[in-house]
Order: C-alpha cells, then structure tokens, then sequence
C-alpha cells in the first residue's frame, strides 16, 4: 500500500509543474528509502509492452558509489558542454538567455551530481538491441520512468532526467555488478527539492507542431 502523503495537487497541475530539478536540489538532507519506494511503486504501474515489465530499478544511496556515478557523469557531460555551448551560440539572443539558463542548471548538476542522496537507474532487460527504431523497447520503460517523476514530485521530491552517463554504461554496469543482458535507460537523481515557485515552463505553440491526418 502507498501510504505517504502527498502535495494537493490537481492531475494537471501535477503534469504541467514537474520540472527538471538541479539547482534546487538540497544536497544535504536525507531521502528516506521507503519515500523512494512508494515513488517506484507508482511507477510499476506504468504500462510495457505485452505487460512484460522487464525494468529494473537500481537505487544507489552508498557514498563511493554515487561518487564514482558522478565521476563518470562529469567525463561524459564535459564532452557533451562544448557542443552544447557551440548550438547555443547559433540562436537568436532570446533563445540564448533560456538556454543559456538551463546550461548553468545543467553545470551545477555535473559538479555535483556525486552528492545527491539518491541515484535512481531505470534498466530493462534485453536480449539485444535492435538496429532500426527502438521505441517499441524503450517505450516499455520510459513511462514508468516519468511516473517516478510525477511521484517523486508529489511528495516533495525534485529529480531530473539525464542519459549521459551511458556514455560509461559498460562501466557503470560493472560498478553496480548490472548483468550485461541488462541496459541502462536513464539515470534519475533524487533529493528534496527547495523552493514552491514551480510552475508550468515557456513552449512552442501548439500550432507549430500539430499536424493533422498530415504533415
């Protein structure tokens, strides 16, 4: 039975105010693991594909694990910021200044994405990947993933999703002691978050995306 309690918030509000946290993150307050729980027992509820429910959830909490985590995040991310800053300094100044505040969001969580109290790892097993189009596998675990989010939020918890890491999956993996039929989809960093100012974020239009019965 899920039994903690959670924020009063409408499904809505709860879809459109679930953010990507990292700033905000409080890094020095423990999560207790049963709160972790109860937000990996909603997301068992997500649906795969033929019900198969092959995920795995690794939640790493042990000290040196989470740093060594965080070690291999920063190598990985320190790649990925040079090209990133490269992309940003082609958009028009306006897109700059939103990007440009998600990047140092981004910054503050590979320094110190080895100190959050929580790493949640969502795996899956398979027997191999495919060579075309893996959504029909990934689909069976990226839902769930966001419904750990959308718990996670309700009860005060802030997380963000990032895949970066998996440029040391095979590392990671041995890390962990993770079989090799078992590949990692994201990596989910868990703590309270601080702050209420949550609310929903700038979007393209609607219209700028919506095809309809064609492109």
């Amino acid at each position: 039975m899920i039994g903690g309690m959670t924020l009063p918030l409408s499904p809505d509000e709860l879809l459109t105010t679930t953010r990507s946290v990292r700033k905000r993150l409080d890094l020095d307050r423990p999560v207790p693991i049963e709160l972790v729980r109860e937000c990996l027992e909603v997301a068992l509820q997500a649906p795969t594909g033929s019900n198969e429910q092959g995920w795995h959830w690794i939640v790493v909490t042990d000290a040196d694990r989470r740093r060594a985590i965080g070690d291999y995040y920063k190598q990985s991310y320190d790649r990925y910021r040079a090209v990133r800053n490269e992309r940003i300094a082609t958009l028009s100044a306006e897109r700059q200044v939103v990007r440009s505040r998600v990047a140092s969001s981004a910054d503050h969580l590979a320094e110190r994405m080895g100190d959050v109290p929580v790493l949640v790892l969502g795996c899956l097993t398979v027997a191999e990947l495919p060579a075309g189009n893996q959504a029909g596998l990934w689909g069976s675990l990226l839902p769930a993933a966001w419904s750990y989010q959308l718990a996670a939020r309700a009860r005060g918890l802030g997380s963000a999703w990032t895949t970066l890491h998996l440029a040391y999956e095979k590392e990671i993996g041995e890390l962990l002691g993770i079989p090799q039929n078992v590949r990692q989809g994201v990596l989910l960093p868990t703590a309270y978050y601080t702050g209420e100012t949550f609310r929903p974020a700038p979007r393209e239009p609607l219209d700028t995306v919506l095809h309809l019965d064609s492109w």
